[in-house]
């Protein structure tokens, strides 16, 4: 029983399913060659991240899969309803990264709300002879702490994120059309908790009263979700933090409004031209940067590799 894991699989997925009696590959295949390979070697379930395309092409041309895996939340890289019609299981892990993925959306927070992303690249270059400088030009930082925080999309992740600003002390507010409302329970060190009940609302109020914006919702098929129409809606000084997909956010209206000054600052995990970012974006110094990093952390891969070898057991009835 073969499994190629093509973007790689943490340890504890490959340990967990070679004791099942799996044989795991980890090669790395380039993308032209994955039919051939998967054909030659009768490999049954194939893993992705967010690199490898499983589309119509390479499903119709590897008749002997059973099961496609991703190692993540979304399933954009899967062509999933066509897979299905071909009585294949397509498989993903969309609880496993949600706490790496908003403990991210805060580090970019305390980032933007302290200019470190830009103290960062100029300390090095000139923190020993402009010093002083330095020091008053990032001097009018912000507290998170009393700030309202927006956020559009309250599933698993968008949770997360509301569960750490409650405990920092934020006002939260979401926006999302599937759910009405979400309770959220704050846990603290010596297991008590709270309970916190958010009321969704229109996106439109949501843009209105946030000091902060975070996006967690899909790729978007057509139109961005947040263009320079509801930037304009936005307060002024407003920060936007995207750790979801690419092409959420139109990248041309937020450098217009971050060189306005309507934006005071952006986060970015994901961007319009991966793995190739615009360089007007890399090189912005209101815009804090990581390279698609939301889920990796040493627990998440964990998780996400126990969750995908436990899905491959039990579809496959190996106990």
């Amino acid at each position: 029983m073969k499994i190629l894991a093509n973007d790689g699989l943490d340890q504890s997925g490959i340990d967990a399913l070679t004791i099942k009696g799996f044989e795991v590959i980890t090669e790395k295949i380039p993308q032209q060659l994955i039919a051939d390979f998967i054909n030659k070697h009768h490999i049954k379930t194939l893993l992705v991240r967010s690199a490898t395309e499983v589309r119509k092409e390479l499903i119709d041309a590897c008749p002997s899969l059973e099961i496609i895996g991703r190692g993540g939340v979304g399933l954009d890289n899967i062509d999933v309803d066509y897979a299905r019609s071909k009585n294949i299981h397509v498989i993903n892990t969309p609880g496993a990264s949600s706490a790496s993925v908003a403990e991210l959306v805060f580090a970019h927070l305390f980032s933007g709300a302290r200019f470190l992303q830009d103290s960062n690249r100029k300390m090095p270059v000139i923190g020993d002879t402009q010093f002083n400088q330095l020091k008053k030009s990032y001097a009018e930082g912000i507290e998170l702490r009393g700030k309202t925080i927006g956020i559009i999309g309250m599933g698993r992740i968008g949770q997360e994120v509301a569960r750490i600003a409650l405990g920092l002390g934020m006002r939260v507010i979401a926006a999302d059309n599937n759910i009405g409302r979400a309770s959220i329970k704050v846990k603290f060190y010596n297991n008590q908790f709270i309970n916190v009940d958010i009321e969704t609302e229109p996106l439109e109020d949501v843009l209105q009263h946030a000091d902060f914006i975070t996006l967690h919702v899909p790729a978007q098929k057509e139109e961005h979700m947040i263009g320079a129409e509801e930037i304009q809606k936005m307060k002024n000084g407003v920060a936007i933090i995207n750790c979801s997909r690419g092409g959420v956010v139109e990248e041309h209206a937020l450098v217009e409004a971050l060189n306005s000054g309507k934006v005071a600052f952006a986060c970015l995990d994901v961007f319009n031209n991966e793995p190739h970012p615009s360089k007007e974006i890399l090189t912005h110094p209101k815009i804090s940067l990581s390279p698609h990093t939301g889920a990796s952390t040493v627990e998440a891969q964990d998780r996400i590799g126990i969750s995908l070898a436990e899905q491959i057991c039990s579809i496959l009835q190996v106990s």
